[in-house]
Order: C-alpha cells, then sequence, then structure tokens
C-alpha cells in the first residue's frame, strides 16, 4: 500500500487498542499514535535501497523488514528509538507495543497487494501475495482516515475505530468476492481453449474494484486480458461515449488519461485476450528477445519479474530488447520498471540484427531503464 495508507493504518490500531483508562506510565495518545503510525510506515525503510539500483531496490523490497519473524527486533528498535526521542520521559516498553501493532498493520497492508512479500524470511526468499487490492485504493484509504478523525473527535472513539477496522474488513471480502469472479472469468477462457494445466491469475487494477487484469499462464505464454467485473457491455460502451470530452482543455488534459484508462477494461464477453511473453509474437524478433531475456546482465530482472513479456524491440544500433512485468504495467499508460537488454557489437556483422547467440561476434550486452507513469521507477 501507499505509505499515507500505511500511516492511516498504524495510527488507527494504535488508537484502537489504547486503553480506556490509561495508568500513570502509559503513553499519552497522541504519542501512541505517533509510534503506531511511524512503526507502519518504518518497514518501507528498504527505499534506501534505491540507492544501489533500482533492481536491488526491486528484488528485495518488501524482504526482511516485512518478515513476521523479525517483527519484534524491529519494533524493539522503533521502540528504543522513541524512547530516546521522547528525553527519557517513558520507557522503551511503552512503545514497543504500538510499534508491534504498527508493523504488523504494514505487512497486512502490504500482503494484499500484488508485490509480494518475503513473508518467511530470514528463513526463505519466497514471496506471498493476496492480489486483493491495487497498491493505491481510495476506499481502504478512506475509511481509515474516516476513523481515525472520527475517532479523535468524538467521546466513543474506541467503537468508531473498530467499527472502521469491521469496513475495512467488509470491504476486503468484497475485493475477494470480484477475485473469485474474475478468476472464473479466466478458468472459462481457458476451458474454451482446451488448455489443459493453465495457471489463471487476477491481479487489482485501479479506479475500480471491478476492475482486473487476467493472466493465463499455458506452455510458456501469457494471455491477458482487462476485465470489468459485473459489467453491463452496453453499459460499459454508452458511458465510454459519454465520457469523451468535447473539446480540450486543462480539465481533459488532467482526467482524459483516467477516462481512457477506466474505460480499457471490458465486459468478460468483450474482452481483449492478447498472447504475450518474452519472446514476443513477431517470429523475426524472437531470437533476439531470447537471447537478451537470457544474458546474465538481465539476471536481476528475472529474478524480479512475475510476469515478464517483451514490450518491445529496437533494431538499434544498439539492438535493444524492452521488456516489462504485467503487474505493473496499466492500459493506456506508460508502464513503470521498463529495462532493455542491448546489444552494443564490437566488429561483428549485422550490426544489431542477430540472435545473440555464438558467431554474432564480439557483442557486449547492457541493461537499460525507461522511466514510466510514476514517481516509483
Amino acid at each position: 500500500m501507499d505509505p499515507f495508507t500505511h500511516l492511516l493504518s498504524g495510527a488507527l490500531v494504535a488508537r484502537a487498542t489504547a486503553p480506556a483508562r490509561p495508568s500513570a506510565s502509559a503513553l499519552p495518545l497522541r504519542l501512541r499514535l505517533f509510534a503506531g503510525g511511524a512503526a507502519a510506515v518504518f518497514p518501507d525503510i528498504d527505499l534506501a535501497l534505491r540507492l544501489v539500483d533500482t533492481l536491488t531496490y526491486l528484488n528485495w523490497h518488501q524482504g526482511p523488514t516485512h518478515a513476521p519473524l523479525l517483527l519484534p527486533a524491529w519494533a524493539a528498535l522503533l521502540a528504543w528509538l522513541c524512547a530516546r526521542a521522547s528525553g527519557g520521559r517513558h520507557r522503551w516498553t511503552a512503545f514497543y507495543g504500538p510499534a508491534c501493532l504498527g508493523i504488523a498493520i504494514h505487512i497486512v497492508g502490504d500482503l494484499i497487494t500484488a508485490y509480494g512479500l518475503m513473508l518467511y524470511a530470514p528463513l526463505s526468499t519466497e514471496r506471498v501475495a493476496l492480489n486483493l487490492a491495487f497498491v493505491i485504493d481510495p476506499w481502504i484509504s478512506a475509511i481509515l482516515l474516516a476513523g481515525l478523525v472520527l475517532s479523535l473527535r468524538h467521546s466513543c472513539g474506541g467503537r468508531t475505530v473498530v467499527l472502521a477496522l469491521l469496513l475495512c474488513a467488509a470491504y476486503l471480502g468484497l475485493l475477494l468476492g470480484q477475485q473469485q469472479r474474475a478468476l472464473a472469468i479466466g478458468e472459462a477462457f481457458a476451458s474454451a481453449r482446451g488448455m489443459q494445466a493453465p495457471a489463471v491469475h487476477a491481479l487489482p487494477q485501479p479506479l475500480s474494484p471491478a476492475h482486473w487484469m487476467l493472466v493465463v499462464e499455458d506452455a510458456g505464454q501469457l494471455h491477458v486480458a482487462h476485465v470489468r467485473v459485473g459489467a453491463d457491455a452496453a453499459e460499459v460502451l454508452s458511458a465510454a461515449a459519454a465520457a469523451e470530452p468535447a473539446e480540450a482543455g486543462p480539465l481533459a488534459a488532467v482526467l482524459g488519461p483516467l477516462v481512457r484508462l477506466r474505460h480499457a477494461y471490458r465486459p468478460a464477453p468483450q474482452a481483449d485476450w492478447q498472447t504475450r511473453g518474452v519472446a514476443g509474437t513477431d517470429r523475426d524478433q524472437a531470437d533476439f528477445a531470447r537471447a537478451a531475456w537470457a544474458q546474465p546482465v538481465a539476471a536481476d530482472l528475472r529474478r524480479f519479474a512475475r510476469f515478464p513479456v517483451l514490450d518491445a524491440v529496437e533494431p538499434g544500433p544498439p539492438a535493444c530488447a524492452w521488456f516489462v512485468d504485467l503487474r505493473f504495467a496499466l492500459p493506456t499508460l506508460p508502464p513503470s520498471f521498463r529495462y532493455a537488454v542491448c546489444r552494443d557489437e564490437w566488429g561483428g556483422e549485422g550490426r544489431g540484427g542477430g540472435d545473440g547467440r555464438e558467431g554474432d561476434g564480439d557483442a557486449r550486452w547492457t541493461l537499460q531503464r525507461a522511466r514510466g507513469a510514476f514517481w516509483i521507477d
């Protein structure tokens, strides 16, 4: 989830567990909220790995700082830092409970997204993702914000917080139901095409709980569609036509990309299924793309990408094969974390046109990165 939502969730659980009649040694409410909110943001301190390089960060983000087994140690460190910051007015043990809660709710918040966190670190680097919510979900943020604000303004704050948490749980239940409906669409697609053992995935998308990206893995290929679960085809088409801006202007410039993104998701009967993979669909480019993807320079990219696909091939020179991970590719918008594996020949013939295998001359492979639609890359 985004940092603001993490902050709200940490403060909210700290407020929910505040004692009704605090003892003399208990933290004041404002310090308790601060400790919970700070702890809920803390796991993303692994952002510092961006100073090394982006792929190092991508491969270790949501790693050890997000591991339940290490939670007690991280909470103790935060509690000690908070105690030092308080000038010794409060013992570290007073901060420990809110710190534990803040880190725990951060782990839950990231677990429901599609990125995947190292739930069993440091014992394993295996990643787990529930694929329920997009990384920015305004409904979750709004519920948390309303619950926190109302809990601080009214005497029945504890019950308000509990209600907000119950609403979040109900909303996650709604997302789970939508996910199952999306998976059923993908399974129906695989069955209609006689796929023997497909793996069907439904990834949450922005702007609506009805928006999902379906990925069906079969025989080394990815079959991809962007669907709007529960939408009526006529309703979507009429809404898309009505949403076209009458004329260009500042508002259209801001809302236009969002409108186009919203209407890229179609009802199941009108879903635009595309077949993609790391080799692409052009036979003339396939050998080069496969060779580029297999290069040692792309090892960290291969480790990071869960659903890698070829985005484009540039003949060069240098010749480049551009790859993206479908988890970070939204329809109508430039994808995030877009990387190219490029070959710069030093005397080989057919500059930029070979397949990258032995006999192409002295070829040097390099990795390049392009900016996407958001600040994260």
